[in-house]
């Protein structure tokens, strides 16, 4: 026993975030989340569906109030990671905006049920709440600011303040996403619908000399 036990305490916090039996945990949590709800959904019905024991829940979680504050978290980093497009071209404002408009939209498609569950805990739980503001307004505010940097160096000239359009564009990848997740086969489509619209709030559509200049014209496709 003793060697069992300098064993769990010598494990590192890493362990306990990183390891694959968390990982199915909160998997297996979103979906059943989103087919039971919270107040219907117990400790039980989680490890049935990720197939750890129940012990095994509790080594990561405390409780299924934590597993949900836990998923709510990975939701709005998800949302931060779509706007990240490491391996597009920087300079090419339609690649960056088509790559990142996907990724959002796959995002809002993949994660629906648990954000309408979200919002709907958001109500009565501060801790909840707290992050529910996060995923609606931090992938906001960080993209206005995206905005502003194209606009220092001349790429954009947004039709409006850029903050609206931040928020334009969010609120069109959400309807977006809500055709993608009836229809997948429509993702490409909506992907460069959002796109098209999304260019011309920021004033570099195909026919503007911006576009033009930074990929998103006939100058640069010829």
């Amino acid at each position: 026993m003793a060697r069992t036990h300098k064993t769990w305490a010598v494990r590192t916090a890493r362990d306990r975030t990183e390891a694959p039996a968390r990982a199915r945990l909160l998997d297996a949590a979103e979906t059943v989340f989103a087919r039971l709800g919270l107040g219907g959904t117990t400790v039980a019905d989680i490890t049935a569906e990720a197939g750890v024991s129940r012990a095994g829940f509790y080594v990561y979680f405390a409780s299924k109030e934590e597993i949900f504050r836990v998923l709510a978290a990975r939701v709005r980093d998800a949302f931060l990671a779509a706007q990240e497009v490491p391996d597009v071209d920087a300079d090419d404002t339609r690649a960056v905006a088509e790559a990142s408009v996907g990724a959002v939209i796959a995002a809002h498609a993949r994660h629906q049920p648990l954000l309408a569950l979200l919002e709907q805990q958001a109500r009565t739980d501060p801790d909840v709440r707290r992050l529910w503001d996060e995923i609606r307004e931090r992938p906001v505010h960080r993209h206005a600011r995206y905005i502003r940097r194209l606009t220092d160096r001349g790429a954009a000239a947004p039709v409006v303040e850029p903050l609206a359009v931040a928020h334009a564009v969010g609120g069109m990848c959400v309807e977006a996403a809500r055709r993608v997740a009836a229809r997948p086969d429509l993702y490409d489509t909506v992907v460069q619908d959002v796109t098209t619209m999304y260019l011309h709030l920021l004033g570099a559509g195909p026919d503007s000399p911006r576009g033009q200049r930074h990929g998103v014209g006939p100058t640069s496709q010829s």
